[in-house]
């Protein structure tokens, strides 16, 4: 399935299963909607909701522009709504990973109506700016630039110190090496969202990061602190890598804050 972002055209790729409440799944930086059915999160949800999964811009099957300018959070959160609008779903729960995390904080900021809930995994609602490399490896834009997804991944792997698994890195290697060079690009520039804001976000959150993924743990913390309606869980000994996997402790989280705060259709 396919729906468009009439602002410029881009074409966002998406599926849906299930039946129930709406819960739209946003991945993270070069991955894909792939990672929801690996993980065994779609599994775990379709019978209780209607559940969608999208590939952002740039990602899986959707549109590839390689212009830094068509990577502005304003147009992202566009294509996630266009999905929405495409499935006459008015309001959905969200739950998003990493930069999908990201976009849901910024549709909390200027689309709350559309927001059931909303579930952050290892996310921020601060800029990016300079931890793009300390999540994957210093010198990562070069390595796009001259040497496309595979010395990216076998870099990133050099870095870890270990081959990057491989689900990750197949997802990885399927993306076009400038596209994701300028979505890394306009994400160094992203301003994010000031504290002050943060308190008028009365969406009920969720908001889940693990031990050692120190700056999204101390940034979920934060927001938690400053959001009315949200609650901070820490995963134990979980990497930004790992936050979602494996899934079941997340799961345990998830389903009674789903289930607890009241559900209307699309």
């Amino acid at each position: 399935m396919e729906a468009v972002n009439d602002t410029d055209g881009v074409r966002i790729s998406y599926e849906k299963t299930g039946e129930g409440p709406p819960i739209v799944l946003v991945h993270g930086s070069g991955l894909s909607r792939a990672i929801w059915r690996g993980l065994g999160y779609v599994r775990a949800f379709k019978d209780q909701y209607q559940v969608v999964s999208l590939d952002l811009r740039g990602h899986g099957r959707s549109d590839k522009p390689r212009n830094e300018s068509s990577y502005g959070m304003g147009l992202v959160t566009g294509d996630v709504l266009a999905v929405m609008d495409a499935e006459g779903i008015k309001a959905a729960h969200y739950f998003g990973y990493s930069f999908g995390a990201r976009v849901g904080f910024s549709l909390l900021a200027n689309h709350a109506g559309r927001m059931l809930s909303f579930i952050s995994a290892g996310g921020t609602y601060s800029s990016p700016a300079g931890q793009i490399g300390s999540l994957f490896f210093p010198g990562y834009d070069a390595a796009l630039t001259t040497g496309g997804m595979q010395e990216f991944v076998t870099r990133w792997g050099d870095a870890d110190g270990h081959d990057i698994d491989p689900q990750t890195a197949a997802a990885f290697l399927a993306n076009d090496a400038l596209a994701l060079r300028a979505y890394f690009r306009s994400s160094e520039a992203e301003q994010g969202l000031p504290e002050s804001l943060l308190a008028t976000l009365t969406t009920r959150s969720l908001l889940l990061a693990g031990s050692e993924d120190r700056l999204r743990c101390e940034d979920s913390q934060r927001a938690a602190s400053l959001m009315p309606e949200a609650q901070f869980h820490l995963l134990p000994g979980r990497d930004h890598g790992r936050t979602l996997h494996p899934p079941g402790p997340l799961l345990e989280l998830i389903r009674p804050f789903l289930e607890s705060g009241g559900s209307s259709g699309p």
